[in-house]
């Protein structure tokens, strides 16, 4: 379907429509979908497309055409083989109960498996469920009658010992059981280490799946213990086999002056890089220089990452898997094996580098008159950290101060213009830690983005659209790597609409005034107040998540027809495939293949998200560990989240999050009001709403199921 001739989406009758809705839904028998994701397939953007899709969808329903299943989600209703038996495929989501729900593509999960229908299926794995007869009125319910793909076969989590044999009490909230270690499966395990344990086998008729431990990581509470058992919870790795080093150490790095007379040289125009002063690894540089029609020159450098890595080597294979550099609180665990993210590709000062380079030549109004793309050699004359750079921006003075300012100016220009064009002004606060040797956190403090940071964004920004954008001009119909960013929900943004106006607030959209400028002006009237942290929060949420893809929509919230990660190789596997392809097609090459290009693009996305949840989680753990002796103390909060059985509050002065839970509020019994975002008492009246302001005790600091629990101090308490 994804091959399909976009058609006009004037062509709106509702007999064509319906026609290509049970194509699809006929080709995908064993899936279900809800409106927004057949419209995509039928390749409609416009808000008023998807409308008369949902209308559609609704009268074939009615008539049986489709197979209403759960909340506005269908499916094929035909006597097909799969849609006559009313079996779906999807993933589970497993609860502490020890029940699941089924997961289509659209995040849904109201299809419910009892206990004893899951038939040894556990949180994420990909499996076929079977409905049952459904009761009017009823949720629907099924079982699962085959396990397509295991999402996993380690946990980690607690060794509780019994004589000669233990449990693995799983850290995961998704993991109900506990896996049984027989004996000799220990392997010198003591009580209460954490550990990580294999599933080796599985009775259905047994409450308990054998497993074996085959790591320890220590006690609960130690550093090291701790970041392991993250890595090991999202299925990230913390080093190198013997195997990818030694294929690492193989790859030659001499630079040749053969290689250099294939490549522009740019080793006399003056180059510099910019990076956090704790980077070990810098894989952009700029470059300026004055040409002589009163232009600038800017040069836009990016470390030549696939001229050492190449297709189908070990390396490339580790790196394809890992897809990413993740970024936790005290390390990073590299993409690259060291010898080249540190060394061989870094842009290190004062040492010939080979790059990857977006040249522009750009005129008195800041706009690119000129471009070039390709392979050049650099030496870059120093390296600044994003204060020193400040500094030179605010002062005038110091190393490269003429090109600082002048690419400072035209940075400022760009963000303007890019504003002005519908870009969202999203710039939430970053949480950092002062660590000691051993990783204790001693302070919490937030990464200040200033104007240095911005130029370098900027100038990112354009390479990155560029590129796109010259693959799609001269050579259209090519395969290529994209970062997309599709348009916002619109129950989402009504819902933040409607929850702003609480504070005082209004998402002023008269006539054709576009999203992200009302926005914006939000976040500006916010900036300072102290609702601020939850505003955004809800504003971004109410966004799309950005994803890698073949297939090019533009990215709404940067608001670029075209756009693709370019710029940092050493951290992120698309950008070398957006690295290989222009080589490829730079070189008059044929287009490459889509469908595995694609394939790889959902991997990375997928592995992307994995990275951000252990970075958080990896943050959540040293904000628990800070307030770990701050048990008693009151602070004040900001309800950051409201739920039926509690409410979380964010505290003002450090952003740590923890929990009150509602029983622990008063003796007034509380009800849940979705909608408006807050908790009301029955009897006294009180309500508790996202983002009031409300003053907390820490109650306790739980380090291994790394959560805050926090009691509510009333006013007269303080």
């Amino acid at each position: 379907m994804s091959k399909k001739k976009r058609r006009s989406e004037k062509d709106l009758s509702e007999k064509r429509i319906e026609n290509d809705i049970t194509a699809f839904l006929k080709s995908e028998r064993d899936k279900h979908f809800n409106y927004k994701q057949i419209a995509a397939q039928l390749k409609f953007r416009k808000p008023e497309a998807k409308l008369k899709v949902a209308t559609v969808l609704n009268d074939m329903a009615n008539k049986g055409a489709v197979k209403l299943i759960g909340r506005g989600r269908y499916m094929y209703a035909g006597n097909g083989k799969s849609g006559a038996r009313g079996v779906l495929i999807g993933t589970i989501d497993m609860t502490r109960s020890g029940h699941g729900f089924l997961v289509g593509d659209d995040n849904s999960r109201d299809i419910f498996i009892g206990t004893k229908y899951l038939r040894t299926a556990l949180h994420g794995d990909k499996v076929k469920v079977r409905l049952f007869a459904r009761r009017k009125g009823a949720r629907p319910e099924g079982e699962v009658i085959e396990i397509l793909e295991r999402a996993r076969d380690t946990f980690v989590g607690t060794v509780e010992l019994a004589t000669d044999f233990g449990f693995l009490i799983a850290d995961s909230k998704h993991m109900p059981f506990d896996l049984f270690l027989p004996p000799g499966k220990l392997k010198g395990a003591k009580q209460g280490q954490k550990a990580v344990a294999k599933i080796t086998g599985w009775n259905p008729g047994s409450h308990n799946p054998e497993a074996e431990i085959v790591r320890i990581l220590g006690y609960p509470g130690e550093n090291e213990a701790e970041i392991h058992s993250i890595l090991e919870e999202y299925g990230l790795p913390y080093n190198f086999t013997p195997e990818v080093e030694r294929d690492a150490d193989s790859i030659p790095v001499e630079i040749t002056a053969e290689e250099i007379k294939r490549r522009r040289d740019m080793r006399e125009v003056p180059t510099f890089t910019i990076d956090p002063a704790d980077a070990k690894d810098f894989d952009d540089a700029l470059s300026l220089r004055s040409l002589d029609n009163g232009n600038y020159e800017v040069g836009i450098h990016i470390a030549d990452v696939t001229h050492f890595v190449k297709p189908g080597t070990l390396v490339d294979k580790e790196a394809v898997w890992r897809a990413t550099s993740v970024y936790l609180v005290d390390r990073v665990v590299p993409m690259l094996p060291e010898k080249l993210s540190n060394n061989a590709c870094s842009l290190n000062p004062r040492e010939d580098k080979l790059c990857y380079s977006a040249i522009f030549e750009i005129d008195d109004k800041n706009s690119v008159v000129n471009e070039w793309f390709g392979r050049t050699v650099i030496n870059s004359d120093g390296r600044f950290s994003y204060s020193e750079a400040q500094e030179v921006i605010d002062s005038g003075e110091g190393d490269m101060a003429h090109q600082l300012q002048i690419l400072h100016n035209m940075a400022v220009a760009m963000r303007k213009r890019r504003m002005d064009a519908g870009a969202f002004a999203f710039e939430r606060l970053e949480v950092e830690f002062d660590l000691d040797e051993k990783g204790k956190p001693l302070g919490v403090y937030f990464r200040q983005h200033g104007t240095a940071n911005q130029l370098v964004e900027e100038f990112m920004l354009l390479a990155n659209r560029h590129v796109a954008a010259f693959i799609e001009k001269a050579h259209k119909g090519k395969t290529f790597v994209y970062r997309i960013h599709d348009r916002p929900d619109p129950e989402k943004i009504d819902s933040f609409s409607t929850f702003i106006k609480r504070f005082g607030y209004k998402l002023k959209r008269e006539g054709d005034s576009p999203l992200p400028k009302a926005i914006n002006e939000v976040l500006r009237e916010v900036a300072g107040k102290r609702e601020q942290n939850i505003i955004e929060t809800l504003a971004l949420r109410s966004m799309a998540k950005a994803i890698y893809s073949t297939d090019n929509i533009g990215h709404y919230g940067l608001g670029f027809k075209q756009y693709s990660h370019f710029t940092s190789p050493i951290r992120r596997y698309p950008d070398m495939m957006a690295h290989r392809l222009l080589t490829l097609y730079l070189d008059g090459k044929s287009s490459a293949d889509k469908e595995e290009y694609e394939s790889l693009c959902q991997h990375s996305s997928k592995r992307e998200r994995l990275a951000v949840d252990a970075e958080r989680a990896s943050i959540k753990f040293k904000q628990v560990e800070f307030m770990s002796d701050k048990v008693g103390e009151v602070f004040e909060g900001v309800i950051s989240g409201v739920t039926e059985w509690g409410i979380y509050v964010e505290i003002i002065e450090n952003q740590c999050e923890g929990m009150i839970h509602i029983r622990e509020i008063d003796e007034d019994y509380y009800e849940y009001d979705e909608e408006n975002y807050c908790l009301k008492g029955k009897g006294y009246g009180r309500e508790f709403r996202l983002g009031d302001r409300i003053s907390i005790e820490v109650v306790k600091a739980d380090l291994i199921k790394k959560q805050l629990d926090f009691r509510f101090v009333p006013e007269t308490e303080e």
